[in-house]
């Protein structure tokens, strides 16, 4: 078995949305690391998206826009399909949160929320799917990869109503949009993120020890941690994994244990 070819992304093109910072840059760092000819990341500030592309280096290339919008991403779409005729992998990772009390959530805490976290994966990979169905095969499927978080599995403490409803939307559509692309040979699944340092998580950038403490590993993630289960998924290792959430949290959903109940001995 050779491990290498397992996991190398040898010569495929990506689109990472959000790819300027955070977890998306994580990603397209991990693609270029990992082979692919030609990684493509989008967001909205044209300097932060043009900066990181310099930073990431000559395979990685800069398309700023909006893809809240329908208009956005048809602009998106229009700039792909003029520089590529076929593309192997899609990150649906651009995402935005919002908090307010309850008795104060405003209507735009939904409808910004919503647009750009559920709407836009749907649509973008609606209108890319001839790219990516090109670029499909039984022996070498395209992927779909929606970026969901934790907080689609679990609530957390604070009042991101729009938010936590919008990645519990995503896990599951990922399923529902899956159960339809396999017949193109397109393979859809998710990663739910757990704390990672980014511009959304300030509290892990600032403060990731604090932040740790509720993680029985210990620790927060890191670029390496992303960038592996998105590798995995996108590369031949993945190809079986159709319509699945990968939760990459630490062990925060599926392995914590409250502390009272632990016994003195630890167990």
């Amino acid at each position: 078995m050779d491990v290498a070819r397992l996991f190398s992304l040898e010569g495929r093109i990506a689109v990472v949305t959000g790819g300027s910072r955070g977890i998306g840059r994580m990603i397209a760092e991990g693609y270029l690391a990992a082979g692919c000819a030609r990684v493509y990341i989008t967001a909205r500030k044209a300097a932060d998206v043009e900066s990181a592309a310099a930073e990431l280096g000559e395979r990685c290339i800069p398309l700023p826009g909006d893809i809240a919008t329908r208009e956005g991403i048809a602009a998106l779409v229009a700039e792909l399909m003029a520089r590529e005729t076929q593309i192997d992998i899609l990150v649906n990772n651009a995402g935005v949160a919002w908090g307010a009390e309850f008795e104060d959530f405003p209507e735009i805490g939904w409808d910004k929320v919503m647009d750009l976290n559920v709407k836009t994966p749907f649509f973008l990979t609606q209108q890319l799917h001839p790219l990516l169905c090109a670029a499909a095969s039984a022996e070498r499927p395209a992927k779909v990869i929606n970026i969901g978080s934790i907080d689609g599995l679990r609530i957390n403490p604070w009042e991101t109503y729009s938010y936590q409803a919008s990645k519990a939307a995503v896990l599951h559509l990922t399923k529902r949009m899956a159960a339809r692309l396999v017949r193109d040979h397109i393979h859809v699944s998710a990663i739910a993120p757990g704390a990672f340092p980014s511009k959304m998580n300030r509290a892990a950038a600032l403060a990731p020890e604090r932040s740790a403490a509720g993680i029985p590993s210990g620790r927060v993630g890191d670029a390496e941690d992303m960038a592996g289960a998105a590798i995995y998924l996108a590369s031949r290792a993945g190809d079986y994994v159709v319509g699945s959430n990968i939760p990459v949290d630490g062990g925060v959903v599926n392995a914590w244990v409250p502390a009272d109940f632990i016994d003195p001995s630890g167990h």
